[in-house]
């Protein structure tokens, strides 16, 4: 039988502790949802200051590129790569 990690947890090892990370492609999307709002806020303060409006510019453009990386960490979650097992019944 195939075994089905689409819901295998991920374990990190961090001496006497141990990380557990479920439902991996979802867990990825909430941090890349972070790192959006990050570059958005940064973005927006920097363009306060007219000296830094060079940088503001570059935060919204990786922020929006991040909205780029949002759907598609949501289609590989949806799609997977399984190795069908050989069958004597094709010879």
């Amino acid at each position: 039988m195939v075994e089905d990690r689409t819901d295998s947890p991920l374990t990190l090892k961090f001496g006497h502790e141990e990380l557990i990370i479920r439902r991996r492609y979802e867990v990825i999307s909430i941090v890349n949802d972070f790192l959006i709002a990050i570059w958005f806020l940064f973005g927006s303060i920097l363009f306060l200051y007219p000296e830094y409006e060079k940088a503001a510019i570059w935060m919204f453009i990786i922020g929006s590129f991040q909205f780029l990386v949002r759907p598609t960490i949501r289609l590989i979650s949806h799609i997977q790569l399984k190795r069908i097992p050989a069958s004597n019944w094709e010879s």
